[in-house]
């Protein structure tokens, strides 16, 4: 059990350079389905398997094994090695879900101060239109939509490149990007190495909002202007939007120009050889996590008489 409860742990490790690759490699829509989904299996192995440790090493005390009705306590491995796993897995575990608490308050809090701004202005459509001398524009999910950018990205921008700009903020809001990067954001807190999945994430959605809004607009380049020049608008300026709404001016920007004015065909050929390593290395680490929870049940069920070893 210990060897199979090692790889939830280590697979994580492969997740950022097959992310990488899977942006060099796949359509951005492919490569967001394809590192999200993966980053989400293998944030979830990974927390069932210190799951299961902490799990063993507490029904190897009888007052826990009575809770469980277990006849004996579990006997597994020996406390030389269980209980400092155990105690591990339980710091990683209780850090994990304070860091995710304080996010989500955190997020949460800016949603609801972003949605309330918004809703108190008028708003033309899905557009909303919020005074401010710093420059910004993102795609604020909820019921409706909106499109929210201040006064100062608006005066930054000419005419084609504001309307440039709101299709490739649209184009986050069609797509439901928000529910990726919560996504993205859930696993960065599951296991360290997923952190950079989590970037490649961002940079995907933010590339599948770009491809979008050149197929919306027609003009690859002004699509790629639009985008400079609004990051470099609103380089210095502080957001308080919350980390799960997309924005044209997040990520690697000077990145995302040069693919907007690559020709379409001069891209790497996609290889779907990427999504497959993303898939086995996430279907190999839940395999290997079901096989220790299966594991321990058995244990347990032994150790409540009702099977023999």
């Amino acid at each position: 059990m210990t060897l199979l409860l090692l790889v939830p742990l280590l697979a994580p490790l492969a997740a950022p350079p097959l992310a990488r690759h899977a942006l060099d490699r796949l359509d951005p829509v492919t490569a967001l389905w394809a590192v999200t989904a993966s980053s989400l299996a293998l944030a979830g192995a990974c927390v069932t398997a210190l799951g299961v440790v902490v799990l063993t090493a507490l029904l190897e005390i009888p007052a826990f094994a009575a809770l469980g009705e277990l006849v004996h306590p579990l006997r597994t491995l020996s406390d030389g090695v269980l209980v400092p796993a155990a105690a591990a897995a339980a710091g990683v575990l209780t850090v994990g879900i304070w860091t995710l608490g304080r996010s989500a308050v955190r997020q949460v809090g800016a949603f609801r101060t972003a949605r309330t701004q918004a809703d108190r202005r008028p708003a033309a459509g899905d557009l909303c239109v919020i005074d401010s001398p710093h420059p910004d524009a993102y795609a604020l999910p909820g019921r409706p939509h909106r499109i929210v950018v201040t006064t100062a990205m608006l005066r930054s921008l000419d005419a084609a490149e504001r309307e440039a700009l709101f299709a490739h903020e649209r184009a986050h809001n069609a797509g439901g990007h928000h529910y990726f990067l919560v996504a993205a954001e859930l696993a960065a807190h599951c296991h360290p190495a997923l952190r950079a999945a989590r970037a490649a994430i961002r940079f995907a959605a933010e590339r599948a909002a770009d491809e979008a809004a050149a197929t919306a607009v027609g003009n690859r380049r002004l699509i790629a202007r639009a985008i400079a020049r609004a990051a470099l608008a609103g380089h210095d300026s502080r957001s308080t939007r919350p980390a799960f709404t997309p924005a044209a001016t997040t990520g690697p920007v000077p990145r995302r120009v040069a693919a907007l004015l690559a020709e379409p065909g001069s891209r790497p050929r996609a290889t779907r050889w990427i999504a497959v390593l993303l898939a086995a290395c996430a279907a190999l680490s839940v395999t290997a996590a079901t096989a220790g929870v299966l594991t321990v049940h058995h244990e347990v069920e032994v150790a409540q008489g009702e099977e023999s070893p």
